[in-house]
């Protein structure tokens, strides 16, 4: 019965959701459009919160594109993990010890967090964004499951849950609110934008680090042992 209660929910979230966005792309297209797309962009860059071209587009004039490319992105890392032979992505046994790559984590680990940061920070003026410093984030985490260091967020408990579909979450409850005062299905208050925007970002960031994190740790591990009596090679 539960089973069935959760489809429900979830069959009525993803028609309400279709029906936004249908009725949202409806609207767009009876809008007239005059000019070329870089003179539509480059008119339109007052309003949209930042001062890159890119990240208006991405995050403003065309967000819908990146919000289903995020939620490709969870449903991807969520197959990756189902179909990973590992009871845990955390598995202790897995660990390896290098302790030159644990010295150079000292140096690296905050140098990567800070570039990370910076490529956040930076995306609203040139390039760089949510995507980008996520994929430095990731590679922080990487560093350190190849270094040994323990990772306990990567247990399949409510931490990874929240950490994969945060970024997402954010972004659709944006749209929904904004289309609950009034304004089209992700079409930012007046005013509100820039903020906004970099709200979003910021829980991209962390999701798109977590997505590609548990991608790399979910693929499979060749297994180099040497087999044992009996064994086949």
């Amino acid at each position: 019965m539960r089973d069935r209660l959760r489809l429900a929910a979830v069959l009525v979230l993803c028609a309400v959701f279709a029906m936004a966005l249908v009725g949202t792309v409806w609207q767009i297209a009876g809008q007239p459009v005059g000019g070329t797309l870089p003179e539509t962009v480059a008119d339109a860059m007052a309003d949209s919160g930042v001062d890159h071209p890119v990240t208006a587009v991405l995050l403003n004039f065309r967000s819908y594109d990146t919000l289903l490319e995020i939620g490709v992105l969870v449903i991807a890392a969520i197959a990756g993990i189902s179909m990973a032979r590992l009871p845990s992505l955390e598995d202790p046994e897995l660990r390896t010890h290098d302790s030159l790559l644990h010295a150079l984590q000292r140096w690296f680990l905050p140098l990567m967090w800070l570039v990370a940061g910076y490529l956040l920070w930076a995306g609203a003026v040139q390039p760089g964004g949510a995507f980008q410093a996520g994929a430095v984030l990731a590679g922080t985490g990487v560093l350190m499951r190849l270094g040994g260091m323990p990772m306990n967020f990567l247990q399949p408990r409510l931490l990874l849950r929240v950490g994969l579909a945060l970024g997402f979450a954010v972004f659709l409850l944006v749209a929904v609110v904004s289309a609950a005062g009034g304004d089209a299905f992700l079409a930012y208050p007046e005013g509100m934008a820039k903020p906004l925007i970099l709200l979003i970002e910021i829980f991209l960031t962390l999701s798109i680090a977590m997505v590609l994190l548990s991608l790399f740790v979910a693929a499979p591990v060749n297994d180099a042992r040497e087999p044992a009596e009996g064994e086949s090679e």
